[in-house]
């Protein structure tokens, strides 16, 4: 009697599953018993090992049949057993791809394969007339490009790579140690998979240059710091005919001289003298294009504001205006002469408290300081009542 054990008691699955059913349950078992997550378990370790040999035979059509019919004795007699434990590792490096991060052969590359450019980011600073009308600004962008005298293979003119003895094109390179086969860069061509036994003398090899280019930027009427234009294909140069990479731009935008900015809308402080406030009048302001009038209310207070609807800048990307605000800000005089002087206490002892406002403010406090009827008791010589 085979002392090796029923390889569908080993995945726990039924004589007729399927390839993916013993798949799925193959992974669930390495999982579980992987010697990285079970270290110094010797009994993890043989689960491992039975759990491999199983799916080795039960995934291969011509020697699960065998299995089926004959049992681990047929197997033995055609010379189809499990095999050695470490190129059942190697075979399945597709599966432990899945949760050890190993490269399986199915998901290798092409070290010369086609590779998109890099996206760049730089910054842009732009003038407050750019958040008011847009334009268009130039600017020069370093960035890498294929090299035109070796036409990006990184080879001398006339010359051009071969296969890179060492790891034969792969750029990888593969070393067994134990149970695992780990796969790491090739130190001899760096992944490349070529060798170069006459670098380009503009490029050094490498394929790529850098060089500055000039990129004209649309900046959109609106705009504020912070702001990203993405430019499509003005990035990194790519490889071996990919695509550049893309090249964003992150605004800053000036601020002005004159308005105080909030998003599209504009705020506009507007000093006014005392008896425009208290008379009312007409005040021309200045606008983004040109200038308007105006009517300050008679008895307008400091912090008091005028809307004007559509006065501000453009809503970026989007049609309309924000609005501009107009704050009035109250100046008293400093220098004021003897007449000028005389003429506001004529005016103070004229309108009285109600000139100020501050005759209700004065009785609210003093209010304040009066002392309540139950203080009025007699103290003693300490202070505190008898």
């Amino acid at each position: 009697m085979s002392s090796k054990p029923d390889y569908y008691d080993v995945l726990e699955v039924s004589r007729g599953a399927d390839a993916a059913t013993i798949k799925k349950a193959y992974r669930k078992i390495a999982m579980k018993n992987h010697p990285d997550r079970n270290p110094g378990d010797s009994a993890a370790e043989e689960r491992f090992k039975t759990a491999a040999e199983a799916y080795d035979v039960l995934s291969n059509e011509e020697k699960r049949s065998i299995y089926d019919t004959y049992g681990h004795a047929g197997l033995s007699s055609q010379g189809m057993g499990a095999g050695d434990v470490n190129d059942i590792f190697s075979n399945f490096s597709d599966i432990f791809s899945d949760f050890f991060g190993f490269g399986g052969r199915q998901q290798q590359r092409s070290p010369n394969a086609p590779a998109r450019g890099d996206d760049m980011k730089m910054g842009l600073r732009c003038g407050f007339e750019f958040a008011v009308h847009g334009g268009r600004k130039t600017v020069q962008v370093p960035r890498s490009a294929s090299c035109d005298d070796c036409d990006g293979s990184g080879a001398k003119e006339g010359t051009s790579p071969t296969r890179c003895p060492n790891c034969g094109g792969s750029g990888q390179t593969r070393h067994s140690q134990g149970l695992f086969t780990i796969q790491t860069t090739c130190r001899s061509c760096r992944g490349s998979g070529q060798f170069i036994a006459e670098p380009c003398e503009t490029c050094r090899g490498q394929g790529q240059v850098t060089r500055r280019d000039d990129v004209v930027v649309t900046i959109p009427a609106g705009v504020e710091s912070g702001m990203r234009l993405r430019l499509r294909e003005e990035g990194g140069g790519g490889r071996n005919g990919a695509p550049p990479g893309d090249l964003y731009i992150v605004l800053e935008v000036e601020e002005s001289d004159i308005f105080e900015r909030n998003g599209s809308d504009l705020h506009l402080p507007l000093p006014v003298d005392f008896p425009t406030a208290a008379l009312g009048g007409d005040v021309e302001i200045p606008l983004l294009e040109g200038s308007a009038k105006v009517r300050i209310k008679p008895g307008t207070q400091h912090g008091d504001r005028h809307r004007l609807r559509g006065e501000g800048l453009p809503i970026v990307n989007q049609r309309g205006r924000g609005d501009l605000y107009v704050h009035y800000q109250l100046e008293v005089p400093t220098n004021l002469n003897k007449r000028q002087k005389k003429l506001l206490r004529e005016f103070l002892e004229e309108s009285g408290s109600e000139a100020t406002g501050h005759g209700n403010l004065f009785s609210r406090i003093s209010s304040l300081f009066e002392k309540p009827k139950s203080a009025d008791k007699e103290k003693g010589d300490d202070g505190h009542p008898d």
